[in-house]
């Protein structure tokens, strides 16, 4: 059985930074990509930032320069770092590892940005 255990989330003020961080574990087989989504009150799950087996990223307009994804294949572990953090960016934050073509997830994590 594959579990995503997530961590990291929490309440920050604007402009601040959070991490999170997910491992993937159990028969998972071959990786492909490994990232985050999110989801606002009312709206559709989105995609934040994914990252395949050799680096390559696919991320929303809205993390560009203040998120940075990052990856150890050897672990199956995934984080991102979120910075210069705005009150948009609230949301339940999943982890997302694509394995064949398999999609597993994450239970969710809350990021609440607020003053």
């Amino acid at each position: 059985q594959v579990q995503l255990v997530e961590s990291g989330g929490g309440l920050v003020q604007p402009g601040g930074s959070l991490g999170l961080s997910c491992a993937a574990s159990g028969r998972i087989g071959s990786v492909n990509t490994m990232g985050w989504y999110r989801q606002a009150p009312g709206k559709q799950r989105e995609l934040v930032e994914r990252m395949d087996s050799l680096g390559s990223t696919n991320y929303a307009d809205s993390a560009k320069g203040r998120f940075t994804i990052s990856r150890d294949n050897a672990k199956n572990t995934v984080t991102l770092q979120m910075n210069t953090l705005k009150p948009e960016d609230t949301a339940v934050y999943y982890c997302n590892v694509k394995a064949g073509f398999l999609d597993y997830w994450g239970q969710g994590t809350q990021v609440t940005v607020s003053s």
